[in-house]
């Protein structure tokens, strides 16, 4: 069973210091602090800030592939509001835009149970030819997931980018801004989210709709039942690498048999965890590892 997040892998350069970031490289780093094989896939350059990215990775005990490509290592400029959630300026013409496709990674989509990726690293072709032909390349067996985390940032998507991996996944995890954007840009706009997420999830013939609120807690839309929690209350660092926390809890929690609502309230408490310490790849306490084990 091995779980691959593919996309960028980068520097946060955060207000109190730089931490490895990247959406699809946190969830690849907290799936395997449940004990399950998980890679993370992307580019960095030959560079000091990707020799910090394999070090890091090595510490973490995180496989990777992470071939070295002729432009600079991934940096993301993040500034906090006063409530700890962050504001992105993710620089253009950088590794990870630049994922080549190799018969090493023909090799590893054979054996992947499942796969998070999402549109930022798809804002450059070679990157996003890449990805879908991971994707594709990842047998449609029962019980695999191909997880499409949106992360809408900034200007880097479009309605195409979106379409092309809603055509290809079979779960969406999506946050409430981002679903007002997709009900724009696909006519859904005219409905209320709950309502927006059953759309969708018909539309495209998709396992399951996770939506995230904030605040004002998530949902998992199936087409038999919705699962609901609220979000904890707790004194906030930051919110980096929270969702992503959510993702690979839920995912892992799946991929070992839990029921969906068992998966969905570890992934929520997971993510309140995550939201109390600095940077997106904290360590786990071991009593989360334990509840994945109940």
């Amino acid at each position: 069973m091995l779980v691959v997040g593919m996309g960028e892998a980068l520097w946060d350069m955060l207000p109190q210091g730089k931490q490895i970031g990247g959406a699809p490289a946190n969830f690849a780093y907290h799936v395997s602090q449940y004990g399950i094989d998980s890679c993370a896939i992307s580019a960095i350059g030959s560079d000091e800030l990707g020799d910090e990215i394999i070090k890091v990775f090595d510490e973490k005990k995180l496989c990777y592939s992470l071939p070295r490509v002729d432009y600079p290592t991934g940096t993301v400029q993040v500034t906090l509001d006063e409530e700890g959630v962050p504001c992105y300026d993710i620089k253009e013409d950088v590794a990870w835009d630049n994922i080549p496709f190799t018969d090493e990674l023909r090799k590893m989509a054979f054996r992947t149970r499942a796969v998070c990726f999402g549109t930022l690293a798809q804002r450059s072709p070679i990157s996003r030819e890449t990805i879908l032909k991971f994707v594709d390349t990842v047998p449609d067996a029962e019980g695999q997931l191909k997880l499409f985390d949106i992360n809408l940032r900034q200007n880097f998507y479009n309605k195409e980018i979106i379409e092309h991996s809603l055509k290809r996944c079979n779960v969406l995890k999506i946050n409430d801004e981002e679903l007002i954007v997709l009900g724009r840009l696909f006519a859904y706009s005219a409905i209320d989210l709950q309502e927006k997420c059953s759309a969708i999830l018909n539309d495209y013939k998709l396992k399951m709709v996770i939506l995230t609120c904030g605040t004002n807690g998530s949902y998992v839309f199936t087409k038999e039942a919705t699962s609901f929690f609220p979000t904890p209350k707790v004194k906030i660092a930051d919110t980096v690498g929270a969702g992503d926390s959510f993702t690979a809890t839920f995912c892992s929690a799946i991929l070992k048999g839990h029921p969906i609502p068992v998966a969905h309230k570890l992934a929520v408490d997971v993510s309140a965890y995550v939201c109390t310490q600095y940077g997106a790849m904290p360590q786990l306490p071991e009593a989360f590892v334990k509840r994945m084990e109940m």
